[in-house]
This record gives C-alpha cells, structure tokens and sequence, in this order.
C-alpha cells in the first residue's frame, strides 16, 4: 500500500462529469489499497470570473480581500469532488487550507508555504477516507486567507506530499507527461520516461509550461517523486526524480526547450570603466524587470556594448529605462527588438560528454541559421536567434541530438 497525493486543475474539474470522472479515477487507486489526498484547483474558468467581479467595482482592488474571493473557488470544488467520491462509496472528507492548516507568510496572492500539519489528514487517512484538500491557498499566521499564485495548486500537492513523506505525488494534467519537446511543433517529439529535477527546472525556465518552477523546486529540496499525467488517459506518465545511475545513461540531452517570450536591448559605446554593468542593469533591476542573458563586449577604442534580454512584455519599460541610463553614462546608441526567440538543450548527459554546444551550433549553421546571443550552464546550452527560424530549429537539433529516434 502507497500514500499517494494527487493533483487535479481546472480543466480536469472543469464540470461536474469531470468531477465525477476523477473521483472514478481515486476510487480506483484507493480500491488497489492506497491511501490518497487529492488536491484540486477551481473549476476551469471560475477564478478568472471571480478577478473579473472585483474588477468591476475598482481596477486596484485589496489583495487581502481579493484573497478571500479567489478562495472560495476551491472551496466549491473540493465540496464537490468529496460529494462524488461519497456517491461512488468512497469515504471521504475536504479541508480548506485553513483547516489543515498550510501556515504561508502574508504576502497576499503570491503568499509562501511556512509549514503544514499533517495531523488532521493522516487522522483521516488512517480511518479509510479520502482526503480532499482545496490547493492555491492557505493562512498566515493572524488567520488571514492567503493564495500561493501562479501554480499554487501545484505547489500545493508537492507541499503535502512532503509533509506526509508520500509514495509519489501525480500532477494530472491536460497532456500525458513531460516530451523530449512541444509535439506541436516537432511531431516526432517523444515521450519521457523520466527526467530528472534538474533537467525539469531548466525545461520548466527555458519555455516548458508542463509543470510550474516552484513546484519543482519544491519537490527537488524536499525529494518527493512527482509524476506528470494525463486526466482522462491511461498511462504511466514521466517520473521527474532525483539524478541516479540510470538517468545517467540517458541520452545526452533530455529535451529542448523555447520561448517566444524574449527581447533584446543593446546599448552601444559605453565607456569601459569599473562599475559600468552595474550602472546600466541596476535601474533595470530596480524596476523589478528580470534580465536573462547578458552578453559584454568591448572595443579597441575602449568601449563596451552591453546586449541583454527581457520578458518582451517588459521590453517597452526596459527601453524607456535603458535611454535615460545612456544619457547619463554618455553611451552613444540604444537599440533593441522582440523578434527574438530563445532555444534550449537541457541534459544531464552534457557532464560526461564534450562537444555538445559545437554539435549544436553545426545543427544550427547546417539550416543557415544565425545565433545572436549563447548561454551555458552544467546541463544546458541557450542561444538566441531571429524568431523566424525558431521552429527550424527546434526540428533540426532534436534531429541532430537522435530524439526523433
């Protein structure tokens, strides 16, 4: 018998024949003998309509209260799932985030998990129920509803399952696991059968919407095995776990990643004196616009071009920023543009093998296809080009890299 978390979004409890299509789904594990937690977001569409009712009384509405509002999306659907579950003859029980309690800081709609009690739910699973809890939200320490964001529910689950030491955590989801890239775009694209954490937070970074960074990053600190799978198909899924042996001898890289998110800003002539990156990045930073890649070269004359990039919706900030910083520093141009896509290859296989990067840049020079910008880490290779050829490129280095196969 395992102790298994599972988690459902919105879409897959988008109506009442989905609701009773998952709780047809628990039953099963729990009639193989687990005991299991189900963790479930608002129905598909019901926490934009909430947002959008606040928003029709001001534009600039309290956190605190949108919190409270936004909450109770959960609070209809865990209802619902435990109502289910009782029809099919499942016992079973739903808690909020205040009645577990999962204890979050007070940073209302981006609050972060302090600590869970277990108790409650274990006193539950232990008497033979199902035990359904209301992901994306908690309570600070006053006793004050807070949310968790963007992929709380997520979070959530892989929050629990650490806190009970689960068997797995299973993130279901709208597609059937974690593929080598976006079938969408490379229709060979496979497939995994495991990747690990490291490799899911990189493809997770660099574009891959599967799963959401900060669940990741939790069940990496917290080793919870988490699994991605289909809603409403069979399948194993992908097992995301910790780098062992086997992992190892994967193929050298697991997946490619891609945005379509990128700007890029340049700043030309600036003079090459100490302090200078700082001058021309600090306003940036200061604005709260994350920066990505950065790329500084400098010239015989002694000036430095300074090239780095920014999530495009934050390219018209970066830019108003960037032209007063060049008035001040005395740079001679600033240039930039958002036709620019990111290309990713991620695989814990580059530690143990050389020439990854060169047989990626040949791929690219094979399709004429120029890199703008390059960023490297243990167990990823970024580049920069026109967003043209982004999908050329996806194609021809899951081809060159023998993922088709």
């Amino acid at each position: 018998m395992a102790l298994i978390v599972q988690k459902f979004g919105g879409t897959s409890v988008g109506s009442i024949e989905r609701i009773e299509q998952v709780a047809a789904k628990v039953r099963k594990f729990r009639e193989e003998g687990h005991q299991v937690v189900v963790v479930v977001s608002a129905m598909s569409g019901e926490t934009n309509r909430l947002l959008g009712l606040a928003k029709q009384i001001t534009s600039k509405p309290s956190l605190r209260e949108m919190d409270m509002m936004v909450s109770t999306g959960e609070q209809v659907t865990i209802a619902l799932l435990a109502i289910a579950l009782m029809k099919q003859g499942m016992p079973a029980i739903s808690f909020t985030g205040t009645q577990v309690p999962i204890v979050t800081d007070s940073s209302y709609s981006k609050a972060r998990i302090l600590s869970i009690d277990e108790s409650k739910i274990r006193t539950e699973l232990d008497v033979g129920k199902v035990v359904v809890v209301a992901g994306f939200q908690g309570v600070d320490e006053q006793g004050h509803i807070t949310t968790l964001g963007r992929g709380g529910s997520d979070t959530t689950a892989v929050a629990i399952a650490a806190a009970l030491k689960a068997d797995e955590c299973q993130i279901y989801t709208d597609v059937d696991g974690v593929y080598t890239t976006d079938p969408r775009v490379v229709p060979k694209a496979k497939r995994l059968e495991k990747i690990t954490f490291e490799e899911m937070l990189e493809m997770a970074s660099l574009g891959s919407k599967v799963l959401q960074i900060r669940a990741v990053e939790f069940a990496g600190k917290y080793n919870v095995p988490l699994r991605v799978l289909h809603s409403f198909q069979e399948g194993a899924g992908t097992l995301i776990t910790l780098d062992d042996e086997e992992s190892m001898e994967q193929p050298i890289i697991s997946g490619i990643a891609f945005s379509r998110d990128e700007a890029k800003l340049t700043i030309r002539g600036v003079p090459d004196t100490p302090g200078v990156a700082y001058k021309i990045l600090g306003s940036i930073s200061d604005a709260n616009i994350e920066i990505d890649m950065i790329v500084q070269n400098v010239a015989k004359d002694h000036t430095t071009d300074f090239t780095f990039t920014v999530n495009h919706l934050d390219y018209d900030k970066a830019m108003e920023i960037l032209q007063n910083t060049a008035s001040q520093i005395g740079a001679r141009e600033v240039a930039g543009t958002t036709n620019i896509a990111k290309v990713s290859i991620v695989g814990v296989g580059m530690r143990s093998h050389a020439g990854v990067a060169s047989q990626m840049f040949g791929a690219l020079a094979k399709e004429n296809i120029n890199i703008q910008m390059i960023s490297t880490s243990e167990i990823k290779v970024s580049v920069v080009l026109d967003e043209k050829y982004l999908e050329l490129a996806v194609r021809s280095l899951h081809t060159a890299f023998g993922l088709d196969a």
